[in-house]
């Protein structure tokens, strides 16, 4: 009886172990499995469609995001800069080039819960479109930095990991005759604290 238990308990410790670890790993990277990455950043074209896995469903649901449609836009995520180093909000970083036509786009910070860092003093950690001083091209130039920069700063606080996130809404980059031929910034750290 004792020989026959055992084995049955460690097969069932295993196995819901096993189940609970694959869960947690999939409600965490569940999103690579359809992702664009363009340089340092990473889409997921069909996640606000019905086209969306099933793992991407309970990605967007855990994390209570509202996800752009094919016909609204598309989200870019940014971990790490051109270069390959995880972005720090304790560091500067230049955001420089072109971006696709979109009526509108936002760009902002966020910790690695995606929930967007504080203000620094009435200065939002986030820039859009609209606010932005340009060259007259489609070309855009950000500093990301905890310190003030002139033009187009956008401030960053704390200290950690950070995510970039590059929104562009009413895009024809959304449909799938576009998105091979997107050229997003470069992300090029300028120096750290």
């Amino acid at each position: 009886m004792f020989r026959t238990v055992v084995p049955v308990f460690i097969a069932l410790v295993i196995a819901i172990g096993g189940g609970a670890w694959s869960l947690r790993y999939a409600l965490e990277h569940g999103l690579g499995m359809e992702t664009l990455t363009v340089g340092p950043w990473q889409a997921n074209p069909d996640i606000g469609t019905p086209d969306a896995s099933p793992y991407a469903r309970a990605v967007v649901a855990r994390r209570g995001e509202l996800p752009l449609g094919r016909a609204e836009g598309l989200t870019f995520h940014a971990l790490n800069d051109s270069s390959g180093a995880a972005l720090e909000r304790n560091c500067s970083y230049s955001i420089a080039g072109e971006l696709p036509p979109a009526r509108f786009w936002t760009l902002h910070a966020a910790d690695p819960a995606m929930r967007p860092l504080p203000a620094v003093g009435l200065r939002p950690a986030a820039l859009q479109s609209t606010a932005m001083l340009h060259d007259g091209g489609d070309s855009v130039l950000v500093t990301a930095s905890p310190h003030p920069t002139p033009a187009n700063w956008l401030a960053l606080s704390g200290t950690g990991r950070m995510i970039l996130v590059l929104a562009l809404y009413d895009t024809p980059i959304a449909s799938s005759t576009e998105i091979s031929r997107i050229v997003l910034p470069r992300i090029s750290r300028l120096g750290c604290e």
